[in-house]
């Protein structure tokens, strides 16, 4: 079992930032690679960024390349995703997720989820 709790999210004007955290905990959590998604109201759920811990590989969506860096903290077991030049498109309940799988951006191969965090960008 991975438990994953997500904080950082708030509200902002378009162009500014949020640090997103997601603390990860478990046994086998380093079995384990982290992804971000997102879903905005009336929306299909979407990939945002994904990490390996070993912070080699990291995976972004088109949509958010230039703005968002995904991190990950070894030692806290925790993975961050900085959030810059926000846009209103950007609004999402974001949510962090643990995977087993080699494919990264796929909402399927995720096996456990945190409980999100609202990010509202308004212009």
């Amino acid at each position: 079992q991975v438990q994953l709790v997500e904080s950082g999210g708030g509200s902002v004007q378009a162009g500014g930032s949020l640090r997103l955290s997601c603390a990860a905990s478990g046994r086998t959590v380093s079995r384990y690679a982290l992804g971000w998604f997102r879903q905005a109201p009336g929306k299909s759920r979407e990939f945002v960024a994904a990490i390996r811990w070993s912070g080699s590989s990291t995976y972004y969506a088109d949509s958010v390349k230039g703005r968002f860096t995904i991190s990950a903290d070894n030692t806290k077991s925790s993975v961050y995703l900085q959030l810059n030049n926000l846009e209103p498109e950007d609004t999402a309940i974001y949510y962090c997720a643990a995977s087993a799988a080699l494919r990264l951006t796929v909402a399927r191969f995720y096996d456990y989820w945190g409980q999100g965090t609202q990010v509202t960008v308004s212009s």
